[in-house]
C-alpha cells in the first residue's frame, strides 16, 4: 500500500502531508521499503512464479 492513501490516526490527515511526527516516521518507513515493500506476498511468490516458467520457456525454445 502506498502512504498517499493512508490516513493517519493521531492528525486524521493524509500520512502523505506529513503534519505530525507520526506522519512523518510512517512516510519515511514506507518510502525506505522499497519498490516490493508494500506487496502482498502472495503477489511476490506469484511474480516469482511467472519468471521461473518464463526462464523456463525461454530455455525450451532455446535448445
Amino acid at each position: 500500500m502506498t502512504y498517499d492513501r493512508l490516513v493517519c490516526a493521531n492528525c486524521a490527515a493524509p500520512v502523505s502531508e506529513g503534519r505530525c511526527p507520526v506522519c512523518r516516521a510512517n512516510r519515511e518507513r514506507l518510502q525506505q521499503e522499497g519498490p516490493f515493500g508494500g506487496m502482498n506476498p502472495m503477489a511476490l511468490i506469484a511474480l516469482l512464479a511467472v519468471l521461473i516458467a518464463a526462464v523456463a520457456l525461454l530455455a525450451h525454445q532455446t535448445a
